[in-house]
């Protein structure tokens, strides 16, 4: 998945690491529905990663990386998008 993100965003692997990280952390806090799903706010997640104070990226990058994961995700047929 770090090679696809870094392909599609030219972001470094330790870019994508820290953005991943902090998702990861973010994603841990957030509520399952009925379902078991998280429902995940992008612009959300995206202002949450950019306010830890080690993110030093601007929110284009941060969002490509994320817009990059969530492709490699959908390709492997491990997330959707919920209207």
């Amino acid at each position: 998945m770090m090679e696809y993100i870094a392909k599609k965003t030219k972001a470094s692997q330790a870019n994508i690491a820290l953005v991943l990280k902090h998702e990861q952390a973010y994603i841990n806090k957030a509520h399952e529905n009925a379902k078991g799903d998280v429902d995940i706010d992008g612009d959300d997640l995206a202002d949450y990663i950019l306010s830890r104070k080690d993110v030093k990226l601007d929110e284009l990058t941060v969002e490509g990386i994320l817009d990059a994961e969530m492709d490699y995700l959908m390709e492997k047929g491990h997330a959707g998008y919920v209207d």
